[in-house]
């Protein structure tokens, strides 16, 4: 007969976890683990890295996966290494080398070719990624040997920093506007430099304001006595956004959704309109919209704040 075992209660547990993300780990997988240990209820991460990448994948936990949308929309900082001279199938050592060729290139030639791609270009999004095409990731597709029209689109490469060269490899620093793919980048410059390449290796080292300090492994997560103890506040997701500091009364109200006129109040305003971080005392209440003569519009409110 079959027993039904009790399904395990989760813990609303809110803050954000920088987690260094290991090599062959998908960053789903990540998740799941690091969820799994802080017994948590509701999670989610904020742009996925390859399984072959490592570094920087910032968790949101319970009130704080209310603001993970602002870390996709973020620049993110990421060193990596191109092998040039061979290609292959997903852009990255993942997948099967489908072409090779010499590689006599020189260092002017590389800064040359590399300040064609600083500033606004654009891209072609690869076969292997998870953008969907009637419904299915295009992974699916190129798995299957077929290879689908997809559009270029426009992102900016803010910084392009040659670290190191040793033939065949070159090393990197990139930072870049949402949406750019690095193996795209990489086989690029490949195609560029005249002998195509792959990427060797991708490291993310800054999303948005949040940088590597700070990040911790899986394994010492999983071997910490304290885990709950790492996380990092809800609004280490704001840090860039000026804060408005309310009375208890204001407080109150802001909880209730209403828009606030601030300029005759005993408040704490910055003086640039947009959009702030909010709070009681050092409580974080929420986000909001700063306009016109002080008023104040909210946007996405914690609810453990009523508390």
């Amino acid at each position: 007969m079959k027993q039904n075992h009790p399904k395990k209660v989760r813990d609303l547990v809110d803050g954000v976890l920088l987690l260094d993300k290991p090599v062959g780990f998908s960053s789903n997988d990540a998740l799941i683990k690091a969820k799994r240990v802080l017994n948590a209820k509701k999670a989610g991460h904020t742009g996925t890295l390859d399984p072959f990448a490592t570094g920087l994948l910032p968790l949101c936990f319970g009130e704080a996966t209310k603001f993970s949308q602002d870390l996709l929309e973020a620049d993110k900082t990421y060193e990596t290494v191109v092998h040039l001279g061979q290609t292959t199938d997903t852009g990255d050592t993942e997948g099967e080398v489908v072409d090779t060729r010499d590689v006599k290139v020189t260092l002017d030639q590389i800064e040359a070719v590399l300040a064609r791609f600083r500033g606004p270009i654009a891209q072609v999004p690869p076969m292997y990624s998870a953008l969907k095409r009637d419904g299915k990731p295009l992974y699916e597709y190129a798995r299957a040997g077929i290879t689908l029209e997809r559009e270029a689109r426009n992102v900016v490469i803010h910084k392009l920093e040659l670290l190191g060269y040793e033939a065949p490899f070159l090393k990197l620093a990139v930072t870049c506007s949402k949406g750019t793919y690095i193996r795209v980048l990489g086989q690029d410059i490949g195609e560029a430099l005249g002998c195509g390449a792959h990427l060797n290796a991708l490291r993310r080292t800054q999303v948005g304001a949040l940088t590597a300090d700070g990040m911790i492994t899986l394994e010492a997560l999983l071997a910490h006595p304290e885990p709950l103890g790492l996380l990092a506040p809800v609004d280490a997701l704001l840090s860039s956004f000026p804060a408005v500091r309310l009375n208890a009364e204001l407080a109150k109200r802001f909880l209730q959704g209403q828009r606030l006129a601030l300029g005759k109040e005993p408040v704490t305003v910055p003086e640039q309109q947009g959009r702030v971080r909010v709070y009681l005392d050092d409580k974080l209440l929420g986000t909001a919209q700063l306009g016109e003569y002080s008023i104040l519009a909210p946007e996405r409110l914690i609810a453990t704040a009523h508390t």
